[in-house]
């Protein structure tokens, strides 16, 4: 009776599969999206890396499709505002990963917003980085359950302070690991309804901390890859950056594992994918560029889509193909109806990985245009025209090394035309510089966090690293100095403010005052908390971002907020001077 039963609660969709044979298909497969973070081209032993080994991740392309030649961005927030959109991220206003350039307009819908209005369950576990206020908050992207941070990088990959579903939480293990379990438990509790799970991994970005069963094999390892960069490589980093992505490959198969055990592997899409290329100078096929770069080897990543019974095992495509094509292929896959959204740069990819249906209109993607930081080049099949508009013969120059443009006269002009046009119609379009203001408040989420990332520093107050992520706010000694924030009140109403703070014994009895316009909270510290920084001692290669530090809630009081925009500044009162108070972030809590 109970099979019956479930076998009533779906709806189905008769097929023929290539081979002939009619079986049956859920009308709304599950999709799993991983993604990692500067993970490049070469990382993985399927592309011929002898020093590593990733047969969980490698499985996904030999029981699925493997894209040869697929593109993202340079770096993090403009590739996952792309994936999650299909526009390209410059039209969106993406322009940078911190300072709120990260964030992608809010009138845009999201792949989690569609599947979400079609009766998925929805969930992100991991790095957003692409805003952490409402509306740009994950919550309020079409996700149901978010864990993990906003930020663009972490300080911290043991235990660290994490945030569920808004509020303030502490992690468990080590990150990757943690985020991997959440995902387990969330296909465990919806196995039976369709359901979409975001992974956006935060490895192997830095800081290249490595628990110890991890980076005992690459400890004493002699790494001796040739490539173009070779002279500039940091071994250390290098053997860091490949255990990271072993203990990837580690949780990938535990995902496939449980996907196995509960009999959905043949009813769940996965998709496999990093951000941007090696953020590294390390193997990487022999292409130009890194992390950063719109080079062939900064943009050009894995791409692996598997669907058992669906997708023929071994398929090797080698059409170009970029993150903006994410969005389409996944909705045409699952059977959900995407007209009516507005537009998208990507096109849908199905009937090449399922070349025996009918998919109407079958169109190839003729270019792929990457942008950061004022350079733009373009990928066409066989060429790409880099920033500086020389063309590269990449079906024979993978290195870039010589520029062909007098033997290519019609495609040169082809692509350049392109750039022009493209650079007309969007990048000409974006402000020089985002004036948007950090935003508070939401009809649907009370959380509104405020950090350090996102504020300003007056007078001696400096932040604990020159890469604001995941930074903090110290040297705070005076009562003359102040934190700020542009703000824009969305949804008025009575606010909890609690700030996260840092100070020695000395500074007892001193307080800290929260404005806006004519309304103020105020506290006083009773609590000193004189805690050193850390994150480091599992670090393999020398950081450049921000130790952290273990601070405690200050809750400053209740303060009224009506929907408007101004200045919301943060002083202390009474300081003793000496070493003074830090701050790490406000959190706003919507009565």
């Amino acid at each position: 009776m109970n099979s019956i039963l479930k076998l009533l609660s779906f709806s189905f969709l008769f097929v023929t599969c290539q081979n002939g044979p009619q079986v049956e298909e859920k009308q709304h497969p599950n999709v799993i999206l991983i993604l990692t973070d500067d993970q490049g081209w070469g990382d993985l032993s399927l592309h011929g890396n002898p020093y590593l080994s990733t047969p969980n991740i490698d499985s996904l392309a030999l029981n699925g499709a493997q894209f040869e030649n697929f593109y993202v961005q340079p770096v993090c927030s403009p590739t996952r505002a792309e994936i999650l959109t299909g526009i390209y991220a410059a039209r969106l206003g993406v322009t940078g990963t911190s300072e709120g350039r990260e964030r992608f307009d809010s009138e845009a819908t999201t792949i989690a917003d569609l599947l979400q209005q079609n009766n998925y369950r929805t969930a992100a576990f991991g790095k957003w980085h692409n805003g952490m206020q409402p509306p740009y908050h994950p919550l309020n992207r079409g996700f149901d359950e978010f864990y993990g941070f906003c930020s663009g990088h972490w300080g911290n990959y043991f235990d660290p302070v994490l945030e569920k579903n808004g509020a303030l939480t502490k992690g468990k293990g080590f990150i990757i690991d943690d985020l991997t379990n959440h995902g387990l438990s969330f296909i465990e509790q919806n196995k039976d309804q369709a359901f979409f799970l975001y992974l956006p991994y935060n490895t192997p970005h830095s800081p290249m901390s490595v628990p110890d069963r991890w980076w005992q094999k690459f400890k004493d390892m002699d790494i001796d890859s040739e490539h173009p960069q070779k002279a500039k490589e940091k071994i250390e980093h290098t053997k860091a950056a490949y255990a990271l992505c072993e203990n990837i490959d580690w949780n990938v198969g535990r995902m496939m594992k449980k996907l196995r055990d509960l009999n959905l592997i043949e009813n769940t899409i996965v998709i496999y994918l990093s951000d941007n290329g090696p953020n590294g100078d390390r193997w990487n096929g022999g292409m130009k560029g890194r992390k950063g770069q719109t080079d062939e080897g900064g943009v050009k990543v894995p791409f692996f889509i598997q669907w058992k019974n669906h997708i023929p095992a071994n398929t090797k495509i080698q059409a170009i193909a970029s993150a903006t094509d994410i969005f389409p292929t996944i909705t045409s896959l699952a059977n959900v109806n995407d007209k009516g959204i507005g537009q998208k740069d990507g096109i849908s990819l199905n009937w090449l990985l399922r070349p025996s249906r009918n998919w109407g209109k079958r169109r190839t993607k003729n270019m792929v245009i990457n942008h950061w930081k004022d350079k733009t080049s373009i990928r066409s099949q066989r060429f790409r025209l880099d920033h500086e508009n020389n063309l590269y013969d990449l079906k024979n120059d993978l290195g870039q090394l010589t520029p062909v443009q007098d033997s290519f006269i019609p495609q040169y002009e082809n692509l350049l035309a392109a750039k022009e046009k493209w650079k007309i119609e969007v990048i000409n379009e974006i402000p020089t510089k985002d004036k948007r203001p950090f935003t508070i408040g939401d009809s649907t989420l009370r959380f509104t966090q405020l950090p350090a990332r996102d504020a300003q520093a007056h007078g001696a107050i400096k932040r604990s690293n020159r890469w604001p992520n995941c930074s903090y706010f110290t040297n705070w000694n005076s009562a003359n100095d102040s934190i700020t924030w542009n703000v824009e009140v969305r949804h008025p109403g009575r606010y909890k403010a609690v700030a996260y703070y840092a100070c020695p014994l000395n500074q007892i009895g001193g307080k800290l005052k929260l404005q806006y316009g004519a309304k103020s909270v105020e506290n006083t510290i009773f609590i000193s908390n004189d805690t050193k920084a850390y994150g480091d001692e599992f670090d393999r290669f020398p950081r450049e971002e921000s130790l952290v530090k273990d601070f405690i809630p200050l809750e400053l009081g209740v303060i009224e907020l009506e929907k408007s925009s101004g200045q919301l500044s943060l002083t202390a009162i009474g300081l003793k001077g000496g070493k003074g108070i830090e701050f790490r972030t406000l959190q706003l809590v919507r009565e």
